[in-house]
């Protein structure tokens, strides 16, 4: 049986009741009607997990009573730093969700000469606080301990400007001349940019090339902007990461 689990910014008390965090509470009383011995989870974005259950309930809040924290072995070894082009909403909230799944570390909202949706300054800070709001929830519902970073929007070349030097740089193209199971990520991990649903333009491409981007492919076939950034997490999950088998 799935067990609910709850996000807090704060540390929670353990061994005497704590209330959940005001929008935690309203969705476990109004829409998961959990009532008091029903069983909860509550991880505070350290890598931390607790175990306990509901022991009183009050209009729209809910209170907890946990027991010692444990640190489950759910995050990936390979780090995964995504710069995903801006795409329409459902498609970058399906892109977010997915990737938290898969067990990216980090997201770096790209704004690409074409991508579709352009945002100003207003609507881009909106636009945050509603990913961390995807990338939350995917993490509650996945078992992740840890919240994936997520950038502000940037252009390319502010965002190639500040990235970690020793990681290995791949850029998702149709006719790239690598592929996946040729490579090997250095213990640092792996920095994999994806374009918008209109790809990236040829000075784009020039950037990333000169910044250290090696072009990969993923097969015969064109994919699109959320297909492909989800199959290449996939598949370095599959060669490099936590979806290889585990040694005897």
């Amino acid at each position: 049986m799935h067990i609910p689990r709850f996000f807090s910014t704060e540390p929670p008390l353990v061994e005497e009741p704590w209330q959940l965090p005001a929008a935690a509470g309203h969705h476990a009383v109004r829409v998961l009607r959990l009532t008091p011995g029903c069983a909860v989870q509550v991880f505070d974005g350290s890598g931390r997990q607790f175990s306990g259950t509901v022991s009183a309930i009050e209009r729209d809040r809910c209170w907890v009573s946990l027991g010692r924290p444990d640190w489950p072995a759910v995050e990936s070894p390979l780090p995964v730093i995504l710069g995903q082009g801006l795409a329409a909403s459902d498609k970058f909230d399906l892109v977010l969700q997915k990737a938290v799944e898969l067990g990216v570390a980090a997201v770096h909202p790209l704004a690409l000469r074409r991508s579709l949706i352009k945002l100003d300054a207003e609507r881009a800070e909106r636009r945050h606080q509603h990913w961390l709001g995807v990338l939350t929830a995917a993490c509650e519902q996945c078992g992740r301990v840890r919240i994936p970073a997520l950038g502000p929007v940037q252009g390319l070349a502010d965002w190639l400007a500040g990235l970690p030097a020793d990681a290995l740089r791949l850029r998702l193209a149709p006719e790239g001349p690598a592929h996946m199971a040729g490579l090997a990520p250095p213990p640092a991990g792996v920095i994999l940019v994806v374009g918008p649903e209109g790809g990236f333009d040829p000075d784009e491409t020039r950037q990333l090339e000169g910044a250290g981007f090696q072009g990969v492919r993923l097969g015969p076939r064109v994919l699109r902007t959320e297909t492909a950034a989800l199959a290449a997490i996939a598949a370095l999950q599959a060669w490099h990461g936590d979806f290889r088998p585990s040694p005897l």
